[in-house]
């Protein structure tokens, strides 16, 4: 297995010292293109064909900092993410995340993998909801970290990459296409938590699973999820994932649903069904959200317990 850390810092201390002109082709080159292999499987285009198309850069500053926005004056945000010992602790969180799988008897199709961290966009609404960080892996073998780097995301960025890691294994088992219903995206969420919380503790837990209370979770989102695990289309299963306000401001028709409802719910379920089959997380996160969801029924009638 071999896994190669993207320096982003280095990358942004170069564009910051380059001329206007010459930011964004260097960010393209040097941040964007190692990852290719992704833009292609999500048919982003790489370079538009006409000026301010939509491509890689206008898809990655959706939620992270823009060329033209890494400049001398960000040198500080920059810095943050500069110590060696920051990018350590990462590398660490993915080979261990990765290597444990392997350990466990559960060998990777994927061989090569690529991670970096991304300065986030501080003008984005949805990573603020998120409290300033967040992650995806959901395409085999990279593996993406963004944050608003402060003492609060900066130790949340192993437990994220834990997460994400999560999601890269399970979708080298785990078929991806345009059926993938709600089922699979709530059951893959509370893996990917429930992995994070294994490596590091349930004190790590995301917000996407601690702002939400017993009350909410039993009487408001387990009633309503229950009847919509079929449902198909991003753009349906979004806003019962990510609740209204994130789905506002994805375009989505909003339905109701508090922040994060399906990632809290699916934290719980998985844990539920650890508990009663007695399965380890490294088994289910190679088992289908259909045999997962079969074996516990009986978690959208009981009471749910969080331990505050």
């Amino acid at each position: 297995m071999k896994i190669k850390t993207l320096r982003s810092d280095y990358i942004y201390q170069q564009v910051a010292q380059a001329s206007p002109e010459e930011k964004l082709e260097l960010f393209r080159n040097e941040m964007m293109a190692p990852f290719m292999k992704q833009w292609q499987i999500q048919q982003i285009p790489f370079k538009a064909e006409e000026a301010n198309g939509f491509d890689v850069i206008a898809f990655n500053s959706m939620m992270h900092r823009s060329p033209n926005q890494i400049t001398p004056q960000i040198s500080a945000e920059i810095g943050l993410i500069s110590s060696e010992s920051f990018w350590l602790e990462c590398e660490h969180a993915v080979k261990k995340s990765l290597h444990l799988f392997v350990e466990q008897g559960i060998n990777l199709p994927v061989s090569d993998y690529l991670f970096t961290i991304q300065l986030g966009n501080p003008e984005s609404r949805a990573l603020a909801i998120n409290e300033g960080y967040s992650g995806f892996g959901g395409i085999p073998g990279f593996i993406w970290g963004t944050l608003l780097p402060n003492e609060y995301t900066i130790p949340r960025m192993k437990v994220a990459l834990s997460h994400e890691c999560n999601h890269n294994v399970r979708y080298q088992f785990i078929q991806w296409d345009h059926t993938v219903n709600l089922g699979e995206l709530i059951v893959s969420e509370g893996l990917a938590e429930n992995y994070a919380a294994f490596i590091f503790g349930e004190e790590w837990l995301g917000p996407w699973v601690t702002k939400t209370n017993a009350e909410t979770l039993n009487r408001r989102i387990k009633p309503v999820l229950r009847e919509q695990l079929q449902v198909t289309g991003f753009d349906k299963i979004g806003p019962y994932l990510y609740g209204d306000e994130i789905a506002k401001l994805q375009n989505f028709k909003p339905v109701n649903m508090p922040y994060s409802a399906g990632y809290a719910c699916g934290y719980y379920l998985i844990r539920s069904y650890l508990r009663k089959t007695g399965k380890t997380i490294f088994e289910a996160t190679i088992t289908s959200a259909a045999q997962i969801l079969e074996e516990v029924k009986g978690f959208w009638d009981e009471e749910t317990i969080i331990n505050s």
